[in-house]
C-alpha cells in the first residue's frame, strides 16, 4: 500500500511538473504570412515576405515566447506585374532599402510579453534588419493554432533612409513614410 502511494505521489509530481514545462510550436512557414505596406505621398505599395522559420513558446495556454528569421530574399512587391514589379523588387533589396545581398535575413526575437486580454498579448521584442537590432511593441493575438499581429516598423532606425523626408529636404511628392506596416499570420 505504501508503494502504491509513493508512485501515485510521484505520478502527481511528474503531471504538474509537466504542466508547466514550456512548450514551444514551430510555424508553418508556407501558411504563415507577413504582408506589407510602403506609403508614399503619391500612394503605396504592397507585398509579401516570408518566414523561413520560426516558433512561439507556450506554457500551458500562456504565450511566454517566439523568435523568426525572415527570408528578406523572398520580399516582393504584389501590386505591381512585370517590369514594374521587377524594376521595385530589384531597388527593395538594393542597398538603399534592405540590401539582401549582405543581409539575407532579418530577425524578431521576443523579450517581454505581457497579458493585455484573453488571449491578446503585448509583446516587446528585439527586430533585426540589415544587422541593426531595435525594440519593437505590438499586441499579438493567439487563437488556436493561429497568432496574428500588426504593427508598424521606423525604416529609418535600420539605416533605411532612402526618400525619408526626414533625412533629405525638398523630396516634395517622392517622399516616402519612415514607417511601413507589417500584417503577420502565423499557423503552428
Amino acid at each position: 500500500m505504501k508503494n502504491l502511494k509513493a508512485i501515485a505521489l510521484a505520478l502527481v509530481v511528474v503531471l504538474s511538473t509537466a504542466s508547466v514545462t514550456a512548450q514551444s510550436k514551430k510555424i508553418d512557414v508556407a501558411q504563415s504570412t507577413i504582408n506589407w505596406v510602403g506609403k508614399k505621398v503619391t500612394g503605396q505599395h504592397n507585398g509579401t515576405v516570408n518566414f523561413k522559420e520560426g516558433a512561439l513558446v507556450f506554457k500551458g495556454k500562456k504565450l511566454t515566447g517566439g523568435a523568426f528569421t525572415v527570408d528578406m530574399t523572398s520580399l516582393t512587391a504584389t501590386d505591381l506585374k512585370g517590369e514594374y514589379q521587377g524594376k521595385l523588387n530589384g531597388h527593395l533589396k538594393a542597398d538603399d532599402f534592405f540590401g539582401t545581398d549582405k543581409f539575407p535575413t532579418s530577425t524578431i526575437v521576443f523579450k517581454t510579453i505581457k497579458v493585455k486580454a484573453k488571449d491578446v498579448y503585448t509583446v516587446t521584442a528585439d527586430l533585426t534588419i540589415k544587422g541593426i537590432t531595435k525594440p519593437v511593441n505590438f499586441d499579438i493575438t493567439v487563437s488556436g493554432n493561429t497568432a496574428t499581429t500588426t504593427f508598424n516598423v521606423d525604416r529609418t532606425k535600420y539605416d533605411i533612409k532612402y526618400g525619408s523626408k526626414s533625412f533629405f529636404d525638398s523630396l516634395g511628392d517622392k517622399a516616402i513614410s519612415d514607417e511601413f506596416e507589417l500584417a503577420v499570420s502565423l499557423k503552428m
